[in-house]
């Protein structure tokens, strides 16, 4: 049986820029370790898996690395989002409701327009300051090769943690080179680190480092904003920001908060579509 098969570029409007994430759908649920070996076979930060569960507009979306599955992936429901769409399995003006290992995430077509910015609602995850003694990872600013001015700890599933680090510059947060090797033994899942943008055009900047599970750098990182969000909304005073992930590729990501809830806003671009045999 083949399988519809699409890679979509995330968080940009235009190809070969973003985050580009495989997804694949599917009629029924499919064993993990051949989803995982598919992930692998992709070589993407992310492939997502999808069949319909429940009532119309309803999914069960799952996310693989080529390592791992994970509990929140926000580039690879965006691409799933899109390709929903853009087929036809979705109308325009429909809501697009996935059951996930964290919960439901629901995605919309902002103005129900296709081609136009897609909002996800996803969880809340703030991070907690790391204040007490021996609670910063002893490694981390060497690895980082950077000295941070804020560190913080948050919640990403599966009793897995996610570093925030905050740096005095966006410059620095640009021109970082990590020591990679060093960083895999960091005991985090990703290292997301960021500071205040002096561009105008943005309120924050930012990048995430996940060695340890196969993503050297995520090039965007849509799940990570779902703590950028309420770190940075609380620093500024404000409740909707619009965020730029400073990896190679780049991308843009609208943040705004609600309350226990963050909505993240993309685009999106389809550049292959085929079948896997």
């Amino acid at each position: 049986m083949a399988f519809p098969l699409f890679q979509v570029d995330a968080f940009t409007e235009r190809p070969f820029a973003g985050n580009p994430a495989a997804v694949c759908l599917l009629e029924r649920p499919a064993e993990a370790a051949w989803m995982q070996a598919v992930a692998r076979e992709m070589n993407l930060s992310e492939t997502a898996f999808l069949h319909p569960e429940g009532g119309a507009g309803e999914w069960r979306l799952r996310w693989f690395t080529p390592e791992v599955e994970v509990d929140l992936c926000g580039h690879a429901t965006l691409a799933s989002a899109h390709v929903l769409w853009e087929t036809g399995r979705l109308a325009p003006a429909a809501e697009a409701r996935f059951q996930t290992r964290s919960g439901q995430l629901t995605a919309r077509l902002a103005g129900a327009e296709a081609g136009g910015w897609i909002m996800l609602d996803f969880p809340a995850r703030p991070a907690e300051p790391c204040t007490a003694p021996g609670t910063v990872p002893p490694d981390l600013a060497a690895a980082l090769g950077a000295t941070p001015r804020w560190v913080g700890k948050y919640n990403v599933g599966s009793n897995r943690m996610d570093v925030l680090v905050e740096l005095a510059s966006d410059a620095e947060v640009r021109a970082l080179k990590p020591d990679l090797e060093r960083l895999k033994r960091v005991p985090v899942r990703a290292t997301v680190v960021t500071a205040h943008s002096s561009d105008a055009a943005y309120d924050f900047v930012s990048r995430v480092f996940g060695p340890a599970v196969g993503i050297p750098e995520d090039p965007v990182t849509g799940s990570a904003h779902c703590c950028l969000g309420p770190y940075w909304g609380a620093k500024l005073g404000k409740t909707s920001m619009t965020a730029y992930q400073a990896s190679a590729r780049g991308g843009v990501i609208r943040v705004t908060l609600a309350g226990e809830r963050v909505l993240l806003g993309g685009q999106a671009v389809t550049v292959l579509r085929g079948e896997l045999a």
